[in-house]
């Protein structure tokens, strides 16, 4: 899809300006989703000296929402217990919305697959996957952690955007204190 917006110079080339990210709806399946991969990003080369980078992210609301939307549906890990209200009312956007920030935080850190990540290189932990299901403090596999919830929406959250939306953001591996941080510290 990507390379065919390039080609018909629908999109700008640019590759140092940006990503493009594909961002399915709930009913679109595509390879990989579900089965190990909420999203991801490559890199495309457009000429012998030029790439650009790119991210995919599915929604999960109807496909695997224990997988690709924890902790707003109930995960296939861990202890059982309820899953978490969605800030924004939709547990698949609200899912999409952890995962991209997944897909941006791996291609600022590691766009090539020669920049920071920890283990394997055909399999690599980046900033976000290595802090899995982290989303406040005390987190362990099955508990996202201790994260904010509103009293009279029952929705929960560990974020503030522009006019105080709310929003649920992954942990991220910070190399300075050596173990994965939330916005909750």
């Amino acid at each position: 899809m990507v390379r065919g917006a390039i080609a018909k110079w629908a999109l700008p080339i640019d590759r140092h300006k940006g990503i493009y990210l594909v961002l399915t709806a709930e009913d679109v399946g595509v390879d990989r989703f579900c089965v190990g991969s909420c999203g991801y990003h490559e890199t495309l080369a457009i000429s012998n000296h030029s790439r650009v980078m790119f991210g995919w992210i599915g929604n999960a609301r109807k496909q695997c929402v224990g997988e690709c939307a924890w902790p707003f549906g109930v995960g296939p890990y861990g202890p059982p217990s309820a899953p978490l209200g969605a800030p924004n009312g939709d547990v698949g956007i609200d899912g999409m919305i952890i995962n991209i920030a997944t897909i941006l935080a791996g291609t600022a850190t590691n766009p090539f697959n020669n920049g920071y990540f920890q283990g394997d290189r055909l399999a690599p932990l980046e900033a976000v996957t290595a802090c899995a299901g982290i989303f406040g403090p005390g987190a362990y596999p099955g508990y996202p952690g201790e994260v904010l919830v509103d009293p009279k929406s029952n929705v929960s959250f560990n974020a503030y955007g522009v006019t105080n939306r709310r929003y649920m953001l992954p942990a991220m591996w910070s190399p300075s204190v050596r173990s994965c941080r939330t916005t909750m510290g």
